[in-house]
């Protein structure tokens, strides 16, 4: 076969040479042919290259243009056919009925339902309406955020079932809960910081003065604890038991003249001391961590017998002494005329924890009840209630005496846990602190 192929090859090289009428010798037939091979199977390739290339574009335009076409026919669709869907949405014209009715309120009615004037509930819907607004879809019409702040300031004030809730303002059971959740975040996210923070500045000094007329001088603020009901929670229930016998979460709060809330912190189990919450608040870090140990500007403190008296919070006995955070003395000593004079004043001082906590829980009633939701909720529910509470005394959205029945609970588990006294105070410079304060009170408030 091979002198066959060597003559077939002369052959073809010498009749391209003979018809191209080409000088080329016969011995180069070889590679005239070998030449004429490569570029035959270049250009056979290169044409089928064009193919596939071609066919791959084709299809391209294919899948394109059936895209187009379904997209077409689902947008003629979703413009010709009602956007009412009976399987997924269902009747609720009972609710319907009382959300529109509401709509017609005046503003005593507004407020007796939900717990604000319509002008503050306009002004929170203002600030926060962008992160509850939800995007209309081609299957149903999302709740307006109106409505969604309706039924939540509707929970915090009464706490009800969410079935009856439900019912009323024309939603599902399971919406309910998540507008709750949604709103409430959406309120710490976008107003905590604008509205619940430590004074500073001409605030500074407009609280201690308000405290200087209540006869008590460098006080920034009273702090106190309270306890909020809670349903038992499924994980370590033993943790949430308080000294009365009912499970609670604890809210540990700094309360200016004004009774707003310039710190708030909580969530931690029932169980635990106002010692331990402190200790692990933010609070206490901001104060600890700083060289001076001081909680407010240094430059603000007086200079009393040699020893300096810096801005402070006034508590409870059941706190720690602290530099920051002065507290009276315990009942269980023989104490002086001054000591008991520094006492009572201190005291008296420190009533604005208990006014503002009356007015958080008489205004929401979500705080007084065992609600429903789960207790990893809870912190943010209280926090939000806090600056709600804030906004209303800012605003002078003011609290009706019939709000404030709380106070006589219809069963004694409720009743609020006995303050437990703090007894691991030493003598240290809080101390020093404290006994300037006491025998030197008259002279530091004239300053």
């Amino acid at each position: 076969m091979e002198p066959d192929r060597e003559d077939s090859s002369a052959l073809t090289a010498a009749l391209l040479s003979s018809v191209l009428s080409l000088n080329v010798a016969p011995v180069l037939g070889d590679q005239v042919f070998e030449l004429y091979r490569l570029q035959t199977t270049l250009l056979r390739r290169r044409r089928l290259r064009e193919m596939v290339e071609r066919d791959r574009r084709r299809r391209q335009y294919l899948r394109r243009r059936r895209a187009f076409l379904l997209s077409s026919i689902a947008a003629i669709l979703s413009l010709i056919t009602s956007t009412s869907r009976h399987i997924w949405v269902r009747n609720r014209s009972p609710g319907q009925n009382f959300w529109s009715s509401a709509q017609s309120f005046d503003d005593e009615q507004w407020k007796a339902q939900f717990r604000v004037s319509r002008a503050t509930f306009d002004y929170l819907l203002e600030r926060i309406e962008p992160a509850i607004k939800r995007r209309r879809t081609n299957y149903r019409v999302p709740i307006e955020p109106r409505r969604r702040l309706a039924i939540t300031l509707w929970w915090f004030a009464r706490s009800g079932e969410y079935r009856s809730i439900a019912d009323m303002f024309g939603v599902g059971i399971a919406t309910v809960c998540v507008i709750v959740r949604q709103v409430t975040s959406a309120i710490l996210e976008r107003l905590y910081r604008r509205f619940v923070s430590l004074p500073a500045g001409q605030r500074l000094d407009e609280t201690m003065s308000a405290f200087k007329d209540r006869c008590y001088p460098q006080c920034a603020g009273a702090i106190g604890r309270t306890h909020i009901p809670i349903a038992t929670p499924r994980d370590n229930p033993e943790h949430y038991l308080n000294r009365r016998g009912w499970h609670s979460v604890i809210l540990q709060a700094v309360v200016d003249h004004d009774v707003r809330f310039t710190d708030v912190y909580a969530g931690w189990p029932g169980s635990i001391s106002s010692a331990s919450v402190l200790c692990s608040s933010d609070l206490y870090l901001k104060a600890e961590d700083r060289p001076d140990g001081y909680l407010f500007p240094r430059e603000k403190s007086v200079l009393c017998d040699g020893v300096e008296v810096p801005v402070h919070l006034i508590g409870d006995t059941s706190f720690p002494l602290k530099p920051w955070l002065m507290k009276g003395y315990s009942s269980e000593h023989q104490l002086t005329a001054e000591q008991r004079r520094f006492t009572c004043t201190l005291s008296s001082a420190r009533a604005v924890v208990d006014t503002a906590f009356t007015r958080l829980k008489g205004r929401w009633r979500c705080l007084l009840k065992k609600s429903d939701i789960d207790v990893s909720m809870m912190p943010r529910v209280v926090a939000a209630c806090c600056i709600l509470h804030n906004i209303c005394e800012n605003r002078g959205d003011s609290f009706l005496p019939e709000w404030n029945i709380e106070m006589a609970p219809t069963a004694g588990h409720l009743i609020q846990p006995d303050t437990e006294p703090y007894e691991e105070d030493t003598y240290c410079t809080a101390e020093v602190i404290r006994h300037t304060l006491t025998y030197n009170l008259l002279t530091i408030l004239q300053y």
